[in-house]
């Protein structure tokens, strides 16, 4: 009997392996849904090998590899390079002896393929992305229960993969709700800072003018702190870098200059909100009560992160304690923020000579969780 040569490739290739790409699934981690399925469709035909594929443009991967250690394959020799080629189950009772698969590399050589049972892993939109086969290196007959079974367990698989993409959708357009309405607030507060802006311009109490600057002021920070955080994709961004963007913009704002020195050191992107609005807190306290220059720094040294901002005023009162209950709105605000964090929140002289410094160390959890060595 001679072999047929069959070719590999779909019509719609190209939309196919858009479609591969869209689901986003190769290369990624092991999944217990997925094992117990092919563990599953194992006992159910009792073979061996038992695999979940997805068929890329010049290798067969293995979400799921049941029986083999193997993760991936050519696409050259995989039998699911051309079971992709059909919506129907692809089914070889004797590879040897089946002119379709003669010449196939895994049947005529040392792995000596005789079983193949595949059924394709079919989109909605109608594009084949791998299969769900069982494999057996002896030949075996197949009854229609069995494909049944087996076309029953593909759709569980693309089910699970579905469901997957679903779920990377949500987040994605979680995430961009919450990008718009973090806009809308930032426009919102620039807005509020330019009325309270011009309101202080009207003639009347000195007091009142100074009073209404400040909170102008401070709503243009807070708008800061929410345009600098957007400019930050990654899930890990470097702490220093967004300091020294928040802190050019904070200098305009409080019209005083900012030092800013540091270490590199990433922290997760969710830590970046709490720090900026941490920096933005104590340095517009620091340029209203303080005087002088004012100073941000953040150091990393094992693991952990302090964020210092100083200034060269008249100091702190002798009795101030940062772990005390203040009738200040701006250090409620520090220690609450700081508990997002995890850290711990402590105030000083500044180190220079004259003047405060206040610190902050915290560790690389996420907002909420225990430091780094906390009780269990």
């Amino acid at each position: 009997m001679n072999a047929v040569a069959i070719s590999t490739f779909p019509y719609d290739e190209a939309g196919r392996m858009a479609a591969v790409k869209r689901y986003d699934i190769l290369d990624s981690p092991p999944d217990g849904a997925f094992d117990r399925i092919t563990a599953i469709a194992a006992r159910r035909f009792g073979v061996p090998i038992s695999i979940v594929s997805i068929v890329d443009n010049d290798r067969i991967w293995f979400k799921s590899h049941h029986g083999i250690s193997v993760s991936q394959i050519g696409r050259d020799p995989g039998l699911c390079a051309s079971a992709i080629l059909a919506n129907d189950p692809h089914i070889l009772t004797d590879a040897k002896a089946d002119p379709r698969s003669l010449a196939n590399p895994l049947v005529a050589g040392e792995f000596g393929l005789r079983f193949y049972a595949g059924v394709p892993l079919t989109t909605r939109d109608g594009h084949n992305l791998g299969t769900l086969c069982v494999i057996d290196q002896a030949p075996r007959p197949i009854d229609q229960g069995q494909i049944d079974d087996l076309v029953d367990l593909a759709s569980v698989v693309m089910d699970q993969i579905e469901l997957r993409l679903a779920a990377r959708q949500a987040v994605s357009q979680a995430q961009l709700m919450a990008r718009e309405i973090d806009h809308r607030v930032m426009n919102s507060l620039q807005f509020i800072a330019s009325l309270l802006t011009m309101q202080s311009r009207n003639p009347g109490s000195s007091d009142a003018a100074l009073e209404l600057r400040i909170a102008a002021n401070r709503v243009s920070a807070v708008a800061q702190v929410h345009r600098n955080f957007y400019a930050d994709e990654a899930a890990e961004t470097s702490a220093i870098a967004f300091i020294r963007r928040l802190c050019a913009d904070l200098a305009g704002i409080v019209g005083q200059p900012i030092d800013v020195s540091g270490d590199e050191g990433d922290v997760p992107t969710t830590l970046i909100q709490p720090i900026g609005l941490i920096v933005n807190e104590l340095v517009t306290n620091a340029a209203k009560h303080g005087s002088g220059r004012i100073s941000v720094s953040h150091r990393v040294a094992d693991g952990g992160h302090t964020l210092s901002v100083c200034d060269e005023g008249t100091g702190l009162p002798l009795d101030f304690d940062p772990g005390r209950p203040s009738k200040s709105l701006g250090m409620k605000v520090v220690t609450a923020l700081t508990g997002q964090l995890r850290g711990q929140l402590t105030a000083g002289v500044n180190p220079a000579g004259t003047g405060s410094c206040f610190e902050v160390v915290f560790r690389n959890g996420q907002p909420g969780q225990r430091p780094l060595g906390g009780p269990g």
